[in-house]
């Protein structure tokens, strides 16, 4: 989806998105990535305009992430997954494989955003980095 074909309110978040010192990773109704900031790029491990578009199916696994327990986590799994599908806030904790090769234990809280009229927006997610135990 061109960056013109975007809800208002989506271009808006992403501008305050970027002000934000947060980690933020924001998708669209079908769950395709839009953007994440530059805090989340640190912990992904990559940065946004290399990241590129992608579909759920895809970066819900780029970074391999994984219970508690080293098991991988389906995409559908995902905090940012379930409240887009559930049009519900989740939270959830995990660890992931950022693409500069460092695995990060993740606490993430993801809530689902609706337009006017109850449109769905899509769902956007704010995390951070816990400590390794």
């Amino acid at each position: 989806m061109a960056v013109s074909q975007q809800p208002l309110e989506l271009i808006l978040l992403k501008q305050v998105a970027g002000y934000l010192a947060t980690p933020l990773f924001l998708v669209d109704p079908t769950g395709t990535l839009l953007f994440y900031n530059e805090p989340a790029e640190e912990l992904l491990g990559h940065r946004d305009e290399e990241t590129g578009q992608m579909p759920l199916e895809e970066w819900g696994t780029l970074f391999s992430p994984t219970d508690s327990l080293g098991r991988p986590l389906p995409p559908n799994d995902l905090p940012l997954a379930r409240a887009l599908a559930g049009r519900t806030p989740t939270q959830g904790n995990f660890f992931i494989q950022g693409l500069d090769g460092v695995s990060r234990h993740l606490s993430v809280t993801a809530v689902p955003l609706e337009g006017p009229g109850g449109t769905n927006l899509g769902a956007l997610a704010i995390f951070w980095a816990l400590p390794r135990r």
